[in-house]
């Protein structure tokens, strides 16, 4: 269903949720509860504390507008950036929200075809991208109302606490603040358990809860499920197109204490944290990336209170490992991160090789032999085209695909691969297969996305199919069903993958030469 099927808005009905009543709005025939809070204002002395819970109230509560999101620099790409990170390319524009920023942000929205019966539909939580930096649930292309009526199922999209605000180790500096370095996946989990006692007063079921998410959402899938505080919570998960390392607590730790030296606190003044203007601790944040060369470290670390393991470690506990899985990633993931250098798509094939062996951190001589490696394992490809394929399974493919081996060896519940290979006839082409770009299929938003997804005929379709995929996947754990294309498990001795296309199909270890040429070089 294409977004302008749906522009009736009217009054929606009154849910009652534990600590009060709420009004939202009926868009067509989906309910829509936006703005939600599942936590208190983050702000003052609750700045670097984990959630604390909302406060009741009596009468009735409008949820009908998004919050805040949380605080961020806007319109910047997230990662590894020397200085001020370049601003997103118009094609990504969708993925961003307008709302503005506030450190009460710990609010949720919820998308669903009915609150009147007891029909117990199953529940998808998204987490949005945007690495841990920035990003929100709010983003046009997450509106869930295509989605849960296309699927007959419960979404949910979530704000939380991010970069300096959701992760800042002060484990060092006393008890007060032990939590903080992982307070945004702390949010998660307190949004998770509204899900769990608020869901059903709105059409969901607390005991089918999927969560997904892309990017930095699927890391965050990703950390919740190797985290016990998170267990219970959900049933089933999707990770698309992820990141898997979180830090160890030396980078958080320098990073944490450069903060402080910049604001003129210590142990003794660690109070004045809470008067410390937002703007000036993000100015603060930025700096002290810089100084570190663009590492990031204001994202989840290991601190042995709430994350004890990276996700798919090799001695990462099987917290999750009864939890069926779906996870995969996009053929040409790196155009997303190209497009903030357009410099790129003009180059020759020896000035791609250069950027090899930036990418890639080789020598001159390592980095063309990987490039002739990859140009013989797919004789057609352009070299621009070859630079794409290798950047990308450096920054997600391998990553992905080490962590499907990861859970293949705990032969637990069971898992599926992708690999989503439409290519999108937007800005001349160039983007292809790019990160981000199966979002929007997913949630049946092709058509308010015009900007990366163009305006091919066959979109419609393989959002169609897509979407299938996810929601039965959602309902049973199995993305089978109907007249789609069988879509079988994984396992070590084939790699079963399925492409996602026009014409979706399963093959056994796709791009295998490449796989095994780039595997040296995830670390």
């Amino acid at each position: 269903m294409s977004s302008a099927e749906a522009l009736d808005t009217t009054e929606g009905t009154v849910v009652e949720t534990t600590v009060g009543r709420l009004r939202g709005l009926r868009q067509g025939a989906i309910h829509q509860f936006k703005g939600i809070r599942y936590g208190a204002a983050t702000d003052g002395s609750a700045r670097f504390l984990p959630p604390q819970p909302v406060a009741a109230w009596t009468g009735i509560r409008d949820a009908i507008s998004y919050g805040p999101s949380a605080p961020q620099h806007h319109n910047q790409m997230p990662g590894n950036y020397p200085g001020t990170p370049p601003p997103i390319h118009p094609a990504y524009k969708w993925y961003w929200s307008e709302e503005p920023i506030s450190e009460d942000c710990l609010s949720l929205n919820v998308f669903t075809p009915s609150v009147d019966d007891a029909a117990k539909r199953p529940v998808m939580v998204w987490l949005h991208g945007g690495g841990f930096a920035n990003g929100a649930g709010t983003a046009r292309g997450f509106d869930g109302t295509n989605l849960a009526l296309g699927g007959d199922v419960v979404v949910v999209t979530v704000n939380h606490r991010l970069n300096i605000f959701g992760h800042l180790f002060l484990l060092p500096y006393g008890d007060q603040f032990a939590d903080a370095a992982n307070n945004g996946l702390l949010d998660l989990i307190a949004a998770l358990e509204w899900v769990r006692d608020n869901i059903e007063s709105f059409g969901g079921d607390p005991g089918n809860v999927t969560i997904f998410g892309e990017s930095g959402g699927g890391a965050k899938v990703a950390y919740l499920m190797v985290m016990p505080k998170a267990k219970g919570l959900f049933h089933k998960a999707v990770i698309q197109s992820a990141g898997f390392r979180a830090a160890d607590p030396t980078g958080p730790e320098r990073a944490a204490a450069k903060v402080l030296k910049a604001l003129d606190i210590d142990k003794a003044t660690l109070h004045r944290l809470a008067d410390t203007p937002m703007e000036k601790l993000l100015a603060v944040m930025s700096a002290v990336t810089a100084s570190e060369n663009g590492n990031d470290y204001f994202r989840p670390a290991t601190d042995n209170l709430s994350l004890f393991e990276r996700p798919f470690h090799e001695t990462a506990p099987e917290v999750s490992a009864h939890i069926p899985l779906l996870m995969g990633t996009c053929e040409a993931e790196a155009t997303f991160m190209m497009t903030t250098d357009m410099r790129l798509f003009t180059l020759s094939r020896d000035q791609l090789v250069a950027e090899t062996r930036k990418a890639a951190g080789l020598d001159a001589d390592a980095a063309e032999q990987l490039f002739a490696a990859y140009e013989a394992a797919d004789p057609a490809a352009r070299p621009i085209d070859v630079f794409t394929h290798i950047r990308s399974d450096i920054q997600f493919r391998m990553g992905t695909i080490h962590a499907t081996e990861c859970r293949a060896k705990q032969a637990g519940a069971p898992l599926y691969s992708y690999l989503f290979t439409w290519k999108s006839p937007a800005f001349d082409g160039i983007l292809g297969a790019s990160h981000t770009l199966e979002i929007p299929f997913v949630f049946g938003n092709t058509d308010r996305t015009p900007e990366i997804v163009g305006n091919a005929p066959d979109r419609y379709e393989v959002s169609k199919q897509l979407m299938a995929y996810w929601v039965n996947f959602a309902r049973t754990g199995n993305p089978n069903g109907g007249s789609l294309p069988h879509w079988p498990t994984y396992t070590l001795g084939k790699r079963e993958t399925m492409l996602l296309d026009r014409t979706c199909r399963a093959v056994s270890d796709p791009r295998s030469a490449e796989r095994k040429l780039s595997a040296a070089l995830y670390r």
